[in-house]
């Protein structure tokens, strides 16, 4: 019994390391475009997306039971099974964040439940059609509709605009902005902090602790709203470089309409319990909304290298775990081992990223430019049937646009170019 109440301590620590990995990888959702675009500055920027996380996280719990009750059969699920998810889930979230690249925690976080699971129990033991229905499908659908929905209500909002006086408009969308970048908070709270509470409720449930099919207790909920907020005020300022400067070149105009429409399908996922990814759900609407300014320029090479991690992502934290659980069927020698592997690696891709530090200070910093990226054939078609911008504020499509490094080292070697 001594053994068990160690290992079931030992997988809640470690969930909520993941949900604070989670917070500063995903700070980038919500507030990299009121960032870059100068609508708040960028420690108040994460205070504000922490305290609504917290408040978000109690918001619902219908994603902590599609995790909990839904994706994997909770029987033979034993506590180290837990353990090995969260070892890939929180190695690929820093080894992505470590590079620059918005990729999905929630997406790592099934990613290494479902490989260990399969490790433990046999395929059997994941349920295919929750798989299907709500994760795969709405990672799919979420990018695309909040792409679309961004980049409509982006030329609405210039062609609304379109006779009102230029820094009028400005400092309306700005406030508008720190409105909609605060939904967004809240709705990552909502969605992503009901992951982990997931994920100790299946734990618990594992381990007797409760029983099956339950909510998650309230100790559980509060524990992980705060370790995700924790992680949000932190800041992933190396995410917040590639999703503010890296994909395109925003205006307070096209800021408002992505966060408002990624808030919206973040919402409504939350609702119906669809564990999708706020990740993609953000990204897609950055996207549109590049694509609904005449003259704005969606930098494909670093898509490209984003939708590349979308796609390793499952997969990738599922192999990790199921190692980490073959690892720990060896007994509790094969935990401690796993263990001392996790806090290794941490700390070893730590240690990397301080050998050039992105914080705060240099975020927005645009001194290492690269060659800008011409318009793709998607880009240049899309431009050319959209309304021109207010009061001219937005760059003609002729004009250069300056491209910013999409993370802190890997734009200083030359890339080649994808345009689409």
């Amino acid at each position: 019994m001594e053994s068990f109440s160690l290992i079931l301590a030992i997988v809640v620590v470690t969930a909520l390391a993941f949900d604070f990995t989670n917070g500063f990888h995903d700070t980038a959702n919500a507030m990299a475009t009121t960032i870059s675009t100068g609508a708040m500055r960028p420690k108040v920027a994460v205070a504000m997306s922490a305290v609504l996380n917290l408040v978000g996280a109690f918001l619902s719990v219908e994603v902590a039971n599609t995790i909990s009750k839904g994706l994997v059969d909770e029987a033979g699920i034993r506590p180290e099974v837990i353990f090995a998810a969260l070892v890939g889930a929180i190695l690929w979230n820093l080894l992505t964040w470590l590079v620059g690249l918005p990729s999905s925690s929630s997406h790592a976080l099934m990613g290494g439940l479902i490989g260990a699971t399969i490790a433990s129990a046999g395929v059997g033991a994941v349920h295919g059609d929750v798989l299907v229905t709500k994760v795969l499908i709405p990672a799919i659908a979420a990018p695309l509709v909040a792409g679309i929905a961004a980049m409509l209500a982006t030329r609405l909002t210039y062609s609304l605009g379109s006779k009102a006086d230029g820094n009028a408009s400005k400092k309306g969308y700005r406030a508008g902005q720190i409105a909609s970048a605060g939904l967004v908070s809240l709705a990552h709270g909502t969605n992503d902090a009901q992951k982990t509470m997931g994920v100790i409720t299946l734990a618990l449930v594992a381990g007797g602790a409760v029983a099956p099919d339950s909510d998650p207790p309230m100790w559980v909920i509060l524990s992980a709203g705060l370790a995700i907020a924790l992680g949000t005020y932190l800041g992933g300022w190396r995410i917040i470089r590639t999703m503010g400067k890296g994909l395109t070149d925003l205006q307070p105009q096209q800021g408002f309409a992505a966060q408002t429409s990624a808030a919206t399908v973040i919402l409504a996922s939350s609702h119906l319990g669809f564990s999708l990814s706020t990740t993609h759900s953000v990204s897609g609407s950055v996207m549109g909304a590049g694509l609904g300014r005449r003259g704005g320029v969606v930098r494909w090479s670093t898509a490209t290298r984003m939708f590349v991690a979308w796609g390793l992502t499952l997969p990738a934290a599922a192999l990790v775990g199921a190692l980490a659980e073959y690892v720990t069927g060896f007994g509790s020698w094969g935990t401690a081992v796993v263990a001392v592997f996790l806090v290794a690696s941490s700390a070893a891709i730590w240690k990397l990223s301080r050998r050039e530090v992105v914080d705060h200070t240099n975020v927005c910093d645009t001194e290492d430019t690269v060659e800008a990226e011409p318009a793709g054939v998607v880009t240049t078609a899309i431009a050319a049937v959209t309304p021109p911008p207010a009061g001219g504020t937005a760059a003609a499509p002729e004009d250069p646009v300056p491209s910013f490094p999409s993370q802190a080292t890997a734009e200083r070697t030359p890339t080649t170019t994808t345009t689409v």
